[in-house]
């Protein structure tokens, strides 16, 4: 580890402890060279993979996008944060088991239609009428019927 006072990388562990969250560990350093002593902390390095739209442009995976999705669709709806966080976190463990750098827009938009269905069937069919862009009544119908099966 290279030394931020005067750039030598001859440095020594002095002190390493688990923080209380067990997600990371501090280090305490030791400068070889000019006896300064600094910190670090070693963390999971940890990547979403990049959502792909539909026009084939891509971007990084946005939590907050997420929460947003849930929020609008759960609008004036009775599903506690709790059970919201849940979901995501779900979302988020799935998005990570798959190991993939990329994924479709798409697949991300059925994750959190299945999530929804289970949540509330009213918010399942407002996210679903502006995801599959319903056009007429017979869209809904259809939506509707889905959901009894």
């Amino acid at each position: 580890m290279k030394c931020p006072f005067c750039g030598s990388l001859d440095t020594q562990v002095v002190e390493t402890r688990l923080s209380e969250d067990g997600a990371s560990i501090r280090r305490r350093r030791r400068c070889a060279k000019c006896d300064k002593r600094f910190t670090t902390y070693e963390t999971a390095d940890i990547r979403l993979p990049q959502v792909v739209k539909a026009n084939g442009i891509r971007e990084e995976f946005s939590e907050a996008k997420l929460r947003e999705g849930f929020r609008r669709a759960l609008h004036k709806r009775a599903v506690s944060a709790e059970l919201v966080d849940e979901a995501v976190a779900q979302i988020l463990q799935k998005l990570l088991t798959l190991g993939e750098r990329e994924i479709p827009s798409r697949e991300l938009g059925e994750m959190v239609m299945n999530a929804l269905r289970k949540l509330d069937k009213v918010a399942y069919i407002r996210f679903a009428s502006v995801y599959r862009s319903f056009q007429d009544v017979d869209d809904f119908r259809d939506a509707i019927r889905d959901l009894d099966k």
